[in-house]
């Protein structure tokens, strides 16, 4: 299993951007799609984005499509998050994840259950 660590969370205010850091342990790192899920208060943790090993194909929740932008660094072993034109309603825990089926099977089932390896999070609250 990979090991990850996010970071980059903060406080921002509406209209702002941060940027998501996730760092992997591990060798393996490129042949892992990768994902982002965010949990808000009181509410279940839900799917962000997504993007398969290569960081050739990426995929967005459509609350979030226009604004944030997922990439990766195989090299460094590191995906991002861009979140920009940030809303009070994107304040969570965001989370990144490695998924444990292919990227063909990913974007058919993209809850909890397609992703094996968890961070510990990272909370990122917008202020009206």
């Amino acid at each position: 299993q990979v090991q990850l660590v996010e970071s980059g969370g903060g406080l921002v205010q509406a209209g702002g951007s941060l940027r998501l850091s996730c760092a992997a342990s591990g060798r393996t790192f490129s042949s892992y799609a990768m994902g982002w899920f965010r949990q808000a208060p009181g509410k279940e943790r839900e799917f962000v984005a997504a993007i398969s090993w290569s960081g050739g194909s990426t995929y967005y929740a459509d609350s979030v499509k226009g604004r944030f932008t997922i990439s990766r660094n195989n090299a460094k072993n590191t995906v991002y998050l861009q979140m920009n034109s940030l809303k009070p309603e994107d304040t969570a825990v965001y989370y990144c994840a490695a998924a444990k089926v292919p990227w063909v099977l990913l974007t058919t089932t993209l809850n909890e259950a397609a992703f094996g390896s968890w961070g510990q999070g990272t909370q990122v609250t917008v202020s009206s």
